[in-house]
């Protein structure tokens, strides 16, 4: 239920003119906060009745400037109660500013955008991973230079979002873009979640998403067979680096663990088992979930044998 607006007329003393006339200021008060803004009257203070906020006498003066504050009166309350019809946000400055024929700029994409990323940022490690951060920025940055090649302007209101910029923006994504279908389709997926941000604060009445079906293609993965992992294992590199990056890799294979898992895997993580064998025990970056994995003498051996795994992974 909107909050009911106060409105009341200010003689403003301070602001005398030459002669001796105030100028004659519009007070509106909704939910204790108030906004004012000068009606371009002016009036001797002597004949000013502040109580009333009218002006004395019947000269023809004050018929017309009365006159002039009751059609100001009417037609402020005008706007509030097509506000008020219309379920708009309704505050002292959205009054004053329909009355005065301001055009109040609608949020737009790349605002909101922005703002939820640096919501995620805030919550990296909490509830976010840095993984989340990265496609949350690169589906920002890919929402930006889309608004510039297809509208050519740096951003748009969110009431011009429709289901046309939906489809567009993944024909963009495939082709200037040259993403794959299920990777176009995360970005998509991103951009929805801002989406719904906007309709769940109502600043957008329609879900442009409404008749628009997200579809991840299955990908089929073959697995490395024992002989191609032998192969790596095996292979000579010629920088230290690279055989880390190896090493990485085939300590991922062989637990199963993520890199993001493995980065930051610590001494702690490695205890010993009631069957008197050592196992990782790590909570998953992705899912927060526990693991037990068994600790298989080829992870074993490139800890042992190469460099503890928080130097190799951080390194």
């Amino acid at each position: 239920m909107s909050s009911p607006m106060l409105l009341s007329f200010q003689l403003k003393k301070s602001k005398a003119d030459e002669s001796g006339k105030a100028p004659i200021y519009a007070r509106i008060t909704i939910n204790e906060v108030r906004t004012e803004f000068s009606i371009k009257r002016n009036v001797d203070p002597t004949k000013w009745v502040s109580h009333a906020g009218v002006v004395k006498g019947t000269s023809e003066e004050s018929r017309s400037i009365n006159a002039y504050l009751a059609t100001v009166r009417l037609k402020l309350n005008e706007h509030y109660r097509l506000l008020m019809e219309a379920n708009k946000l309704i505050t002292a400055e959205t009054v004053k500013n329909a009355y005065l024929g301001i055009i109040e700029k609608g949020k737009t994409i790349i605002e909101v955008f922005k703002y939820h990323n640096s919501q995620v940022k805030e919550l990296l490690d909490k509830d976010f991973s840095f993984g989340t951060y990265e496609r949350y920025c690169t589906a920002l940055s890919h929402t930006q230079e889309f608004i510039q090649w297809k509208y050519n302007v740096s951003d748009l209101e969110i009431k011009q979002i429709n289901f046309e910029f939906i489809t567009k923006f993944e024909y963009y994504l495939k082709t200037v873009r040259k993403c794959s279908h299920n990777t176009a389709i995360k970005y998509i997926t991103n951009f929805k979640k801002i989406i719904r941000i906007c309709i769940a604060s109502g600043w957008l009445e329609r879900d442009p998403f409404f008749n628009y079906k997200i579809t991840l293609r299955e990908v089929e993965r073959e697995c490395l067979s024992e002989a191609e992992l032998d192969a790596l294992a095996a292979k000579e590199f010629s920088t230290q680096r690279l055989e880390q990056v190896r090493d990485i890799f085939l300590f991922c294979c062989f637990t199963g663990l993520a890199y993001s898992d493995v980065k930051k895997l610590s001494k702690d993580h490695i205890i010993l088992g009631i069957d008197g064998e050592k196992w990782i025990k790590i909570n998953r970056t992705k899912t927060d979930t526990r693991s037990s994995i068994p600790l298989l003498p080829i992870p074993a051996g490139i800890i042992n044998v190469t460099v503890p795994i928080s130097s190799l992974v951080n390194s």
